[in-house]
Order: structure tokens, then C-alpha cells, then sequence
């Protein structure tokens, strides 16, 4: 899994952020914890969401990992 590209969008009129995995779309976080949970689902296990946070496989679009927006 070292070499995917993790993709996390811009949040969305939800508030949420899709998440891409080498163009498989895993589902949209509105959290860091949905983001773990995704990672570890497609083989990243382990990553708690500091790690996650501080990963240079992820490539943040729209903001970083401190950009969740409330849900409406």
C-alpha cells in the first residue's frame, strides 16, 4: 500500500470529503476517524488519526487535515 495515492477532496455542500484511493472511490468522511477507517479498510491498518494527519500518502485538496467542515 506504500506507493497508493490518497486523495481526500475539498469538503462538500454535506460537509463531507470524498475519499480516493489510486481512482477507487472509498466514500465520503466528514472526520478523521471515517478517513482511519477507510485507510485500514483497503490495507493501511494501524494509522491512528494523528498518523493519518502526518502521512505524506495522503494528498489533501481543499484544505488539510484540519479542514472538517459541521455537518448541516
Amino acid at each position: 500500500m506504500a506507493e497508493s495515492r490518497v486523495i481526500v477532496y475539498p469538503p462538500d455542500e454535506t460537509g463531507g470529503r470524498h475519499v480516493r484511493v489510486d481512482g477507487e472511490t472509498l466514500g465520503r468522511a466528514y472526520r478523521m476517524h471515517n478517513l482511519s477507517v477507510f485507510l485500514e479498510r483497503v490495507g493501511m491498518e494501524g494509522l491512528d488519526e494523528v498518523d493519518v494527519a502526518d502521512s505524506p500518502l495522503i494528498e489533501w485538496h481543499g484544505g488539510g487535515p484540519g479542514v472538517w467542515p459541521a455537518m448541516p
